[in-house]
């Protein structure tokens, strides 16, 4: 089967990633997918306000993203929506289970994601920028973690879906996976599949994040040689 771009069934589309591209945050970086970018920018670990909020045995992860009113060709309405509002959340449970939050009790971590170019894969490509962010700012981490989402398109199952291909998709199914620790951290489907599609796309989307997994890695070893 050959996709609307030409990329085979298990194919990303071309990837870029960059860390220290915020000069004022703790830690931060981009990460692209085709035409869908996202930055990334960690500040912390800091003291939490309002202190009522505070917990005493560990930090709080705290993820903020927005996709920016100039990212697609049609403007968007600045502010949060319902879904960046679950996009937020989503990311975070993706992103705790790696680092190690007990480590700052009280503190907040706060982790901006700003999505500057979108064409599908935007909470994928945030989460795979925000833990190269937090991994930049020096924050301890048991592992990266990876992001992709999967579809099926004509009874084929397919990795990293463009816009068209979104719409195309009977199944949108993102996932997030630390490639180290072989565990999956976010697991979401919308649409209808019978169970075995969904492990034969789970299986092409783990494949793909261990190849994020050296870009991300590569990014980081990159800057870290600079120095």
């Amino acid at each position: 089967m050959k996709r609307i771009d030409g990329r085979k069934p298990d194919e990303l589309r071309p990837m870029k990633a960059e860390v220290g591209v915020v000069p004022n945050a703790t830690g931060s970086a981009m990460f692209t997918l085709g035409k869908t970018t996202a930055i990334a920018a960690v500040y912390g670990p800091r003291p939490l306000h309002p202190r009522h909020l505070q917990v005493s045995s560990r930090a709080y992860l705290r993820t903020i993203y927005s996709l920016l009113p100039f990212s697609t060709s049609e403007r968007n309405r600045p502010g949060p929506s319902r879904r960046s509002k679950e996009i937020c959340k989503v990311t975070m449970n993706a992103l705790e289970p790696t680092v190690f939050l007990d480590e700052f009790p009280k503190a907040t971590i706060d982790v901006y994601i700003d999505i500057i170019e979108a064409n599908a894969g935007t909470r994928t490509a945030g989460i795979n920028a925000a833990s190269m962010a937090l991994a930049d700012a020096g924050i301890p981490m048991r592992d990266l973690v990876t992001s992709v989402a999967g579809g099926m398109i004509d009874g084929v199952p397919v990795i990293d879906l463009d816009g068209k291909e979104e719409d195309a998709s009977v199944c949108d199914m993102p996932i997030a996976y630390m490639p180290r620790e072989k565990k999956i951290t976010l697991l979401q489907l919308d649409g209808k599949i019978q169970p075995e599609d969904t492990k034969k796309i789970l299986k092409l989307a783990i494949k793909a994040c261990e190849q994020i997994y050296q870009v991300q890695k590569e990014a980081l070893r990159k800057k870290w040689v600079k120095k």
